[in-house]
């Protein structure tokens, strides 16, 4: 039976679909055709839910990995394993306790700021406060976007789980200043030939931001005018040609996200919120995060 020699445990909106994608180019590395499966997160199997998770028994799981031949490392990229750090590490040590783990780290204010725009993209929560001031002011100790920026309490905890040459910390701005190199130190890291140089020019999720955000919700979420049109459409096109016709109409109402910047007051709130835990991070992972200050 083949499981994961490594895993992505964090976080979201730091490049991580990205990596999966530079990982899987490596001859040498087998990936999960399933990215996010989150399995290790929780106990699946406890829950009684009505939208389960997909890859929610030990059995499902494994199946990811029949493909394996004869790669030298296999991973799997579920970057909210950090985030649920107590239930995902004990998940962890019940199912690969060898796994070595990787965290890739980004500035917690873009990361705050890149999840916000892809909460409006993907019209998510439309009925809760939308503004990141609105969020820190009324919501910061509940919103998700913003306790996902706070790393240093998550990392300790794997560190005092696992040993600590089983984690290997990675900041995003390495990433962007140099993704080869990046990516090499990476490979190094699973054990696989770290002279590999991938395929680098293309970069997954450029955020981009709805031009009308009612058309944007009327596209992706469930509703009566939806539900007509889809039922017609049904009589006379295909399933393909339909995803089709609604991907363009989605990419025809987007834009860059520098539509909806963020402005510096916001940017400096974020930045006072997570002042205290980059200061505990640099000195947990020994890398100067002053940039992340200012």
């Amino acid at each position: 039976m083949k499981l994961p020699t490594f895993l992505i445990i964090g976080v979201q909106k730091a490049g991580t679909t990205s990596i999966y994608n530079y990982l899987k180019q490596h001859p040498q590395i087998y990936m999960s055709p399933v990215k996010e499966t989150n399995f290790l997160e929780k106990n699946w199997e406890e829950l009684e839910t009505k939208r389960k998770a997909k890859i929610d028994t030990f059995e499902k799981y494994c199946q990811l990995f029949e493909g394996v031949t004869d790669e030298i490392a296999i991973g799997e990229a579920s970057p909210n394993y950090l985030f649920h750090y107590e239930s995902s590490s004990e998940r962890i040590k019940r199912y690969v306790p060898n796994a070595k783990l990787i965290a890739v780290l980004r500035n917690p204010v873009d990361r705050a700021y890149s999840d916000y725009l892809m909460h409006i993209r993907d019209a998510i929560d439309k009925g809760r406060r939308n503004s990141l001031s609105d969020q820190i002011k009324y919501r910061a100790d509940k919103s998700f976007i913003l306790l996902k920026g706070f790393y240093c309490q998550h990392l300790q905890h794997f560190y005092k789980e696992f040993d600590r040459e089983q984690l290997q910390v990675y900041l995003y701005d390495d990433l962007s200043k140099d993704p080869v190199q990046f990516m090499r130190t990476m490979y190094q890291f699973v054990g696989v030939d770290d002279t590999f140089s991938p395929d680098v020019s293309k970069k997954a999720q450029v955020a981009q931001v709805p031009k009308n955000t009612a058309v944007n919700q009327m596209l992706r979420q469930e509703n009566p005018l939806r539900t007509i049109v889809r039922a017609g459409l049904r009589v006379i096109l295909p399933l393909e040609m339909r995803q089709t016709i609604r991907s363009r109409l989605i990419q025809m109402n987007s834009q860059d996200k520098k539509a909806a910047p963020l402005s510096p007051e916001e940017r400096q709130q974020l930045i006072e919120l997570y002042r205290e835990d980059i200061l505990k991070l640099q000195d947990l992972i020994q890398r100067d995060l002053s940039s992340w200050l200012k």
